[in-house]
């Protein structure tokens, strides 16, 4: 049995979602407790339980003390997986994006899944856009040898959800990984997503414009951003970039709110990018913590923009699962069998 104090080092719900994963691929249960004890509302939100419900789905396995609010759990993940097609229910506005945060770790090891999710939020706060999941992280995962492919039926927005997503996976074949340059920009893309309700207002072209101006000063280059206006549940905005070069891909992100002006929405957007660039990491600073288990998995070693104590946290969990050692030099995580 792995023992987890999820208090430790960032203390939030990463900590449960990458060792739920690592427990189910390794078939090492394990007991998560003090979990995030040190944050205003600790214990289990709908959206953690959510992502831990669909791993134990998955893996067939004995999940205690799944209840909103709980501080410890144990999970004793079953032998076999249940292959071929996956049906996750989100009853509120829990962050997809999060729950494949957990899924797509243990799924590594089926031949084919076809992921359903109905409900949840493919935008929503404190949490990865499902569009930085298909354009950002996706195409970094096939680099190291895994295959994701994300579908979005249906958007939903913070506070209610109510999207519809299917993801698709093939068992990846690992590959050793050096991703130590940016290199040349290639492009410049994006999404500006806005509710039905919202374009008389233009919000999603109003998003845009400021993003590419911003991008366009600094970078000199002309950025394609596409417009989309959705129905959904509840109204809301967001806007989600991408800049490829010829090694890796850079993400930026920012979500619309009451009373935020849709400039400042794809100003923030366009900021947080530049910023993200300026470091010259190979990976931005929030995709850097969510690879290392595939970067464990694979072996190999990665620059990225800034070692988080999200990085350090995740390092230390993966750690207690896999036969592994990471190394931090600098902004240099490499990481190879122990």
């Amino acid at each position: 049995m792995i023992e987890i104090d999820g208090s430790y080092g960032s203390g939030g719900g990463q900590i449960l979602r990458t060792a739920i994963g690592l427990s189910a691929l390794t078939g090492k249960p394990c007991r998560i407790y003090n979990i995030r004890a040190r944050r205003g509302n600790p214990g289990l939100r709908e959206q953690h339980r959510q992502a831990i419900l669909a791993v134990n789905d998955l893996a067939q396995g004995e999940l205690q003390n799944a209840k909103l609010s709980s501080q410890e759990i144990t999970f004793y993940p079953g032998k076999a997986f249940k292959g071929g097609h996956l049906k996750v229910n989100i009853s509120t506005a829990g962050s997809i994006g999060l729950v494949l945060q957990a899924l797509l770790i243990p799924a590594t090891r089926l031949s084919s899944l076809e992921i359903e999710i109905v409900g949840g939020a493919t935008w929503g706060k404190w949490a990865p856009p499902l569009s930085y999941i298909e354009n950002v992280l996706s195409p970094l995962l096939m680099k190291v040898g895994y295959l994701v492919k994300v579908v979005t039926l249906k958007e939903g927005f913070y506070p209610k959800g109510g999207a519809e997503v299917k993801v698709k996976v093939n068992k990846a074949k690992f590959i050793l990984w050096r991703l130590l340059e940016l290199g040349e920009i290639c492009s410049i893309r994006g999404i500006s997503v806005a509710s039905l309700s919202l374009r008389e207002q233009k919000v999603a072209e109003r998003q845009r414009e400021v993003a590419e101006q911003r991008i366009f000063n600094y970078f000199k280059i002309k950025s394609q951003i596409d417009v989309k206006y959705v129905p959904v549940i509840c109204p809301g905005s967001g806007i989600q970039l991408w800049l490829s070069t010829a090694n890796t891909i850079l993400g930026a992100n920012a979500l619309g709110e009451k009373g935020k002006k849709a400039e400042l929405v794809g100003g923030e957007g366009a900021e947080n990018l530049i910023r993200e660039y300026e470091s010259g990491g190979a990976l931005d600073s929030h995709t850097a913590d969510q690879i290392l288990p595939y970067l464990a998995l694979a072996g190999g070693e990665m620059k990225v923009a800034k070692i988080t104590d999200h990085c350090k946290t995740n390092i230390w969990v993966i750690e207690k699962f896999l036969p592994v050692k990471f190394e931090i030099k600098e902004e240099i995580i490499s990481c190879a069998k122990s």
